[in-house]
């Protein structure tokens, strides 16, 4: 917290959740001290990066208004979540019953007869998912980290989750693959049988074949014989 003359500022660092590609907010409080209207008007070193809703109004006398800063989506984070970004608050006495359209910035220009304080609030990164710090074990003994009985838990949990599932499956899944194992036996067999059957006409066919060779022999010898007979009657005849 910040304390001027006119104005308390809460807090006195502006902390902001830091997410890649996407927006994040954080608020402060202005608390008017006095029992006269103030005016404040709120600057940033990176316009383009922060939008201030108010930037600029009226605080009535002991009274507080609050301010929304919103960080546009960045692409990147910086190095280490570290920023120089800076914001300044500037606030001036007003006249009484004054509202924002009367603000101008001539007010907040600084004169000798004239008080204008300014504050300046530093930006604080902040990752928004940081890791969950390890407890430490005791040291009589040592117990379990809540992550790994959280593990064991989820593992036997999808252990007994799978087993039921399996044995809540239907029957027909197994009837059709022993239907599908019956009918490839059965194919098998067939194939087999015809094998059989194709190698005993094969032997049939080369019996058939040998029969033929022998019969061809005892033809021609036969021819032979009948001719040596007739020349032999011949050459005895002469």
């Amino acid at each position: 917290m910040i304390s001027g003359g006119l104005l308390k500022i809460h807090p006195s660092e502006l902390k902001l959740p830091f997410e890649v590609k996407r927006q994040s907010s954080c608020c402060m409080q202005l608390t008017n001290k006095t029992d006269t209207y103030v005016a404040f008007k709120v600057k940033t070193t990176s316009p383009k990066k922060y939008s201030v809703r108010p930037n600029m109004g009226i605080v009535q006398p002991r009274s507080a208004i609050t301010i929304t800063v919103t960080m546009q989506a960045q692409k990147e984070a910086p190095p280490d979540y570290q920023t120089k970004d800076k914001f300044l608050i500037q606030s001036v006495i007003a006249n009484d019953g004054a509202t924002t359209k009367d603000i101008t910035a001539e007010m907040f220009n600084k004169a000798p007869d004239k008080i204008v304080e300014e504050f300046k609030l530093r930006v604080v990164y902040i990752p928004a998912n940081p890791p969950s710090p390890v407890p430490e074990e005791s040291e009589e003994g040592i117990s379990p980290r809540p992550s790994m009985l959280e593990n064991k838990t989820q593992s036997s949990t999808l252990f007994d989750a799978v087993s039921r599932s399996l044995e809540e499956a239907p029957r027909d899944e197994f009837q059709e693959e022993e239907t599908i194992i019956s009918k490839l036996t059965e194919e098998k067999k067939y194939a087999m049988q015809q094998n059989k059957k194709l190698q005993k006409e094969l032997e049939l066919l080369r019996q058939e074949r040998r029969k033929n060779r022998s019969g061809f022999s005892v033809t021609f010898v036969t021819i032979v014989a009948l001719l040596g007979i007739i020349i032999g009657f011949l050459i005895k005849k002469t």
